[in-house]
């Protein structure tokens, strides 16, 4: 007899087509078998070990997160109901171009100390790993929910070229060749980069298209979180289509957004240029999250120069004053391309997070706000913050616009992706409330998305990006990564003043058919592993 039979759940299948009743069977980790109105039809039901009573439930494919910061999460928290318990079955990790493999020694103390701010400084992790694979192979020891892993261009570059602003040698280059392919042959699923983030930034088209024909020959995709998403943002999106059509490799745009002031509105004009690489053949794709603020470090709005060298250089350069002006005027004055071309302005940077407990006064107030209770100017405060907390703050930046963000998601080439950053005080509620945010006030309240294609959006339309050839759909055979919730209740439970509260109206997960949340509480089930690249 089978493990598991979910009884009466009104199906959305992911698939984007009308729901439909059944009851649905799973053992051994997938969907044995579909019995559409069971019930009404009158005929046998089929039975198991469990029954579970779905009704008045959507039973869909698990979320998949296309853009996730949980890389050391995962290894650090095994609850981690951030994701569990927004039906997330899958996170696609390694993003924006910095992340803890491939690495030697040098690049992982680098790295651990560049992005602090999303992932803790990893003292409390035995990083026992160096490449792609034996990360891969560390996930598969048992994790909360699946996770498919990117290669990040900015770390690989770090490894081969430093953290120099200069072009690579023939040398270098074939080297980083060496280590993407690599890196794909062990599992990966495309490459990320972090294009307004050292050192990944420092690389010109040229040598991006060059590794982007890589990760095409493997089957992969590229990921960048481009050059800018201000002043330039509309340039930056074609840059990453020119670049990606002369490689020949499919294009997933990570958090796809247009925001600051300059891009209230345009959101149409980004749709354009992409319906019109559509028709020609690209081979495109997106994620988004669904809220107007972005996060992301306080570091990392720094001109790109003040980061050459690495983590260190950028310590001393702010601890020298003439440096430091320079650095100020950059920010506050022309613009600088860490901030995305747009002059900063200081009350949109709330502090989200920090390192040293200390400094938790700043947390939750504006850069802008707490210079004023101080007396001194916002510059002053931030550097303070750099320099005391060694580049570790995290913070929410106040730009984005909501037309923007409806018009994107309407697209057909949209996914949902958290870009969720676990650490801080208090985080972007969009690490713990992404999906039910879109099932609840997008699809219930607003009705900018149907149930049934705000699902495909977030199942199995990622999972054709990733080349899933057994995921993303309720169907039979496919692995049961699954998710039933209440589309009368499901919403997001984080908000910006408590980001860390869990949804409602999610009551069960399943990972590989087992219960990762049940009557709504996480069990203490580790079933998810490392997704690895299908073979072409």
């Amino acid at each position: 007899m089978e493990e598991l039979v979910i009884r009466d759940a009104d199906v959305v299948d992911g698939s984007g087509d009308s729901s439909y009743r059944a009851d649905v069977v799973v053992d051994g980790g997938r969907i044995v078998s579909i019995v559409k109105e069971a019930a009404a039809a009158g005929c046998q039901r089929p039975k198991a070990r469990r029954e579970l009573d779905a009704e008045g439930l959507v039973l869909a494919p698990g979320f998949i997160d296309m853009h996730a910061h949980s890389d050391l999460a995962l290894l650090r928290d095994p609850d981690h109901s951030a994701k569990a318990a927004q039906g997330v079955t899958l996170e696609v990790l390694g993003q924006d171009g910095l992340s803890y493999a491939p690495v030697d020694d040098r690049t992982l103390g680098e790295v651990r100390r560049a992005i602090a701010g999303w992932n803790g400084d990893g003292d409390d992790i035995d990083f026992d790993w160096r490449s792609v694979g034996e990360y891969l192979d560390r996930l598969d020891q048992g994790i909360a929910v699946n996770a498919a892993y990117l290669i990040p261009q900015g770390t690989v570059r770090a490894l081969v070229v430093g953290w120099e602003d200069r072009e690579a040698t023939p040398a270098e280059l074939d080297r980083m060749r060496q280590l993407v392919a690599e890196g794909m042959e062990q599992g990966a699923v495309g490459m990320s980069s972090g294009l307004t983030y050292t050192p990944g930034m420092y690389a010109k088209d040229a040598e991006l298209t060059e590794l982007c024909r890589v990760v095409a020959r493997y089957g992969g995709y590229y990921c960048p979180h481009h050059r800018s998403y201000g002043a330039g943002a509309l340039r930056a999106y074609e840059e990453m289509v020119t670049l990606t059509r002369e490689a020949d490799c499919p294009l997933h745009l990570a958090h796809a957004t247009m925001n600051f002031g300059v891009n209230k509105g345009r959101a149409p004009e980004l749709l354009a240029l992409l319906d019109d690489a559509l028709a020609a053949g690209a081979d495109i794709s997106l994620d988004t999250y669904p809220y107007t603020p972005g996060s992301t470090t306080l570091a990392a709005v720094l001109p790109s120069w003040a980061g050459e060298g690495g983590p260190e250089e950028t310590l001393r350069r702010l601890a020298d004053d003439a440096t430091a002006e320079r650095i100020r005027h950059h920010l506050e004055v022309t613009g600088s391309d860490g901030c995305h071309g747009v002059p900063m302005e200081w009350d949109t940077i709330e502090i989200s997070g920090v390192g040293d407990p200390a400094l938790g006064e700043y947390v939750g107030r504006t850069v802008q706000e707490s210079a004023a209770l101080r007396g001194e100017s916002p510059w002053a405060l931030a550097r303070e913050l750099l320099l005391k907390d060694r580049l570790r703050p995290s913070i929410l930046q106040h730009v984005g616009h909501e037309e923007n963000v409806r018009e994107i998601m309407r697209h057909r080439v949209h996914t949902g992706g958290s870009d969720g950053i676990l650490q801080g005080a208090k985080p972007h509620p969009r690490a713990y409330g992404t999906f039910p945010q879109y099932l609840g006030r997008y699809v219930r309240e607003s009705g900018v998305l149907s149930l049934e294609e705000c699902v495909a959006h977030l199942t199995s339309r990622p999972a054709a990006r990733l080349r899933l050839a057994d995921r993303g759909l309720v169907r039979e055979g496919y692995r049961a990564d699954l998710v039933l919730f209440d589309p009368r209740t499901v919403a997001a439970g984080s908000t910006f003043e408590q980001p860390r509260a869990l949804p409602t109206g999610i009551p069960y997960v399943l990972v590989d058919g087992r219960f990762v949340i049940e009557d709504g509480r996480r069990t203490d089930v580790l079933a998810g592993r490392a997704v690895r690249r299908s073979p072409r």
